[in-house]
């Protein structure tokens, strides 16, 4: 099942925060699939926190990375 998860990553660039502290403008994050979310505007982010969180789909734009770094970007961190 993770190997899955992994082909479904997507990655977005944060573009601006409006105050949220567990986002950084011009960092690379992880989304999440979320549907019911998309619906309301909203996107399922992996902040610095390391945990995923709803936050306005406007902060960010989707980022098409190569395989491997998606791949890299996706794994636990080691």
């Amino acid at each position: 099942m993770m190997r899955a998860d992994k082909r479904r990553s997507r990655f977005v660039l944060c573009l601006r925060n409006d105050g949220a502290d567990d986002l950084e403008p011009r960092k690379v994050y992880q989304v999440l699939p979320d549907a019911a979310a998309a619906r309301e505007g909203l996107a399922r982010v992996i902040d610095e926190s390391g945990e995923d969180y709803l936050y306005p789909a406007g902060y960010f734009v989707r980022v098409k990375l190569p395989v491997a770094v998606s791949r890299r970007l996706a794994s636990p961190p080691t």
